[in-house]
């Protein structure tokens, strides 16, 4: 990981540079008012795709995207760039975008002192990338919308994230800060210049870094990382750190690898259980949940998971299912499928398209009536107390709002919102159990419990009928793979869960029909009514295959399987560092990128890395390929410092350790596809929580000839007395072949 610190100095250089030449600001505002700007309301971002960008189509900023024409326009008019990026469900890049985009003559001075570029993130990982290392290492900090100057070269020379039209918050006006950087540009270029120049050398130098062969891998590494990470818990309201409170899955993720290796039992093991089951029962009980309509928005604005930054991003959902799929796994306890089972249809309600793809994110934001323009976060989910009365009546309201925490004068915390968005409004967050209210009411549970279903379902047939927030549509082949293995997940594990593996086959069929060019092995980005031509990332490749080995191993169609390998040879000849190990974001001809990265930060999503270590060490044992698990020591030997200095970062890399270091187990079913025996044995076995597993089918025909091909023991597997047999083994030593469902449970164990 990338040392922010490294990089402060030149920043503050720059910073001093800007306000050392404030008193200009007069002159050059007067200068760029003096001049008449051509005011085009239709600008470049029009015939683009994105909604993001599309958003923007119609300022009076020039906007261009990313590309050769605006570049070119910055050289031969001896311009720098201004370079904003962001996404369609950003709350902070709409109120920029009102605020200055939208402004004539802030878009004057835009304009005249700059050549303006809009990228969406989602499109665009890499270019964000960059920039954002550049931005938070310069200031401390990051987020969307992000604003950089760049030179006509590319080189980052200043960057923030919002800025204000004028000077508050603390933070200085934005047009004050474009006059400032066009007047030092023009009076003090080589300065600048210089200061580019040497963010990007810093940049490389920490990007390139060491091969890692002589760092160790162990279990010393995994302890520490524990301790490192325990240490951060929130013992009082749970979760990791303080406000603003993320559910970072990849967190749960490792705290139960930790616990499975160390024993439920152990101290460090129980430990570890316990951060994870009462993080993930305070989220399902806070306003960070959507109670009437299933799903998680992207965080809590404070340390008691009430108030939510209320958009909801697809990655979030995918990752938090796979959580509470291994919460039931673990405990048994239905609540957590039932949260799984609200995420999965939200987003097969809500976020899914008619060919099967799944839509990036919902926004924060929405029109507060229909046919006004006024609009306000988290306006669709938020209710009056009344309200809830007029609907539900009086009696049921009453123990609706004992369950929800809802009071007449609303019930957000005044310091979670800043702009009075939620005065007098609630926002739903679960107080009391319906035991509580039975009891407080002197009913009856059960009384309870039924009465709150159908309040439920009255309050969000009601909801629907509001102006619904933005959908953003685009179809991301990462985020897709992330979510086909959730589904395929909780089509292995939960009862009655057919129609999730449905919607996990016909999600990867559609990426595979149009995202992909079989011709050339290419995996495509973006799919938004047609595929784009942004050729796929690491991200892309590695959150793919991996969703398409969940998929195989929930139906065993070795379509999924081959595919898979397909796109890893591809992913390899792509993006595999041949000199230090581990894989870049980008190809190595990728144009108009100032330098490789390699993203080993695991945040709201996985790094690539992360996912992509794993695949490896997943395809090593279901098709034997040497190379697989070399590579995948060479790509953690190279991630170890990172490891060792800064193990809260990469949680999930942690992951991918615990599975090159411990031996991986090989539960072979012999099996017809069709035999009802093969799906009792399967049930079976997903009943356990057994991280770290690889799940294969030898069904006597082209799927087992297939596997026979890689992994020459397959060739072996046959069923006993003509009935479905499995067959458990380790590093492709088998234990005693059984059909007996008791003996299979008994050979599961550890």
């Amino acid at each position: 990981m990338v040392s922010y610190r490294m990089l402060l100095g030149t920043v503050c250089l720059v910073s001093v540079l800007v306000w050392l030449y404030a008193q200009s600001m007069k002159h050059t505002q007067a200068q760029s008012a003096s001049q008449p700007m051509s005011m085009n309301q239709t600008n470049r971002l029009a015939s683009e795709k994105s909604p993001y960008l599309l958003q923007h189509a119609h300022q009076p900023v020039d906007w261009y995207p990313w590309g050769e024409e605006a570049f070119e326009k910055a050289r031969k008019e001896d311009k720098m760039i201004f370079l904003s990026v962001g996404y369609s469900t950003c709350h902070w890049c709409h109120v920029m975008a009102h605020e200055s985009f939208d402004d004539p003559e802030i878009a004057k001075v835009m304009n005249q002192h700059f050549v303006c570029i809009k990228v969406d993130r989602e499109e665009r990982p890499d270019v964000d990338k960059i920039y954002m290392t550049f931005v938070q290492a310069t200031t401390g900090s990051g987020g969307w919308p992000m604003s950089v100057w760049l030179t006509p070269e590319l080189k980052p020379v200043v960057g923030g994230t919002y800025f204000p039209p004028t000077s508050k918050y603390g933070r200085p006006g934005f047009p004050e800060i474009c006059n400032q950087i066009a007047f030092a540009w023009n009076s003090e270029r080589s300065r600048l210049e210089e200061s580019g120049n040497e963010v990007l050398r810093k940049l490389r130098e920490a990007y390139t870094g060491s091969d890692g062969s002589t760092n160790v891998l162990n279990q010393a590494v995994l302890d520490r990382a524990y301790t490192h990470i325990a240490s951060q818990y929130d013992e009082d309201h749970k979760g990791f750190g303080g406000a603003p409170k993320f559910p970072r899955p990849v967190n749960f993720n490792f705290l139960l690898r930790h616990m499975h290796r160390q024993g439920r039992a152990s101290g460090v093991g129980s430990k570890a259980l316990s951060m994870t089951l009462e993080t993930l029962d305070t989220m399902a009980r806070g306003g960070i949940y959507d109670h009437l309509g299933g799903g998680f928005h992207r965080y809590a604005v404070d340390e008691n998971w009430h108030v939510p930054h209320f958009e909801k991003m697809l990655y979030d959902q995918a990752q938090l299912v796979g959580t509470y799929v291994d919460a039931y796994q673990i405990t048994g306890d239905d609540a957590y499928a039932e949260v799984a089972r609200g995420i999965l249809d939200y987003v097969m309600r809500d976020m899914t398209s008619k060919e099967g793809g799944f839509y990036s994110a919902e926004d924060a934001d929405s029109l507060i009536e229909n046919g006004k323009p006024d609009h306000a976060e988290g306006a669709f989910y938020v209710w009056t107390q009344s309200e809830i009365e007029d609907v539900l009546g009086t009696q049921h309201a009453k123990w609706f709002n004992a369950m929800y925490g809802v009071a007449s004068g609303g019930n957000a915390p005044i310091g979670s919102d800043p702009h009075g968005e939620f005065r007098h409004k609630n926002i739903l967050i679960q107080r009391m159990s319906a035991a509580e209210v039975a009891k407080r009411f002197d009913v009856q549970p059960e009384t309870v419990v039924q009465a709150m279903e159908a309040a439920r379902d009255q309050l969000k047939s009601v909801r629907d009928k509001r102006p619904r927030p933005h959908l953003d549509d685009k179809v991301i082949a990462a985020w897709n793979g992330l979510m086909i293995g959730a589904f395929a997940k909780a089509a292995q594990v939960l009862p009655d869960a057919d129609a999730y593996g449905q919607a996990a086959v016909k999600a990867a069929s559609f990426i595979k029909e149009s995202m992909y060019d079989a011709s050339t092995g290419t995996l495509f980005r973006i799919h938004r009514g047609e595929r784009s031509d942004i050729e796929g990332f690491l991200d892309d490749y590695a959150f793919l295959i991996q969703g398409l080995i969940d998929l195989y191993e929930t139906d065993f169609d070795t379509r999924w399987l081959e595919w898979a390998a397909a796109l890893q040879q591809k992913q390899d000849d792509l993006f595999w560092d041949e000199a230090r190990g581990g894989y870049y974001a980008t190809q190595e001809d990728a144009a108009h990128i100032l330098l490789r990265m390699k993203d080993d930060y695991d945040g709201a999503e996985p790094s690539a890395n992360s996912v992509a270590l794993l695949n490896l060490l997943r395809l090593s044992h279901m098709l034997g390929v040497k190379d697989y698990q070399e590579k995948a020591e060479t790509g953690l030997r190279s991630f170890s410092s990172s490891m060792n200095n800064q193990p809260s970062g990469m949680p999930q890399m942690l992951v991918a350790l615990y599975d090159f270091l411990h031996p991986s187990r090989q539960i072979v079913f012999a099996s017809d596809p069709k035999a009802p025996e093969l799906e009792q044995m399967k049930r079976l076995l997903h009943q356990q929580f057994l991280p770290g597993k690889v799940v294969l089918l030898a069904d006597g025909g082209a799927g087992q000839a297939f596997l026979g091909r890689h992994l020459a023991f397959i060739e072996s597997v046959s069923r006993m007395d003509d009935q479905t047999t499995a067959y458990v083994c380790e590093n492709y030593v088998c234990q005693r072949p059984t059909h007996d469902l008791e003996a299979f449970r008994t050979l599961l164990q550890p």
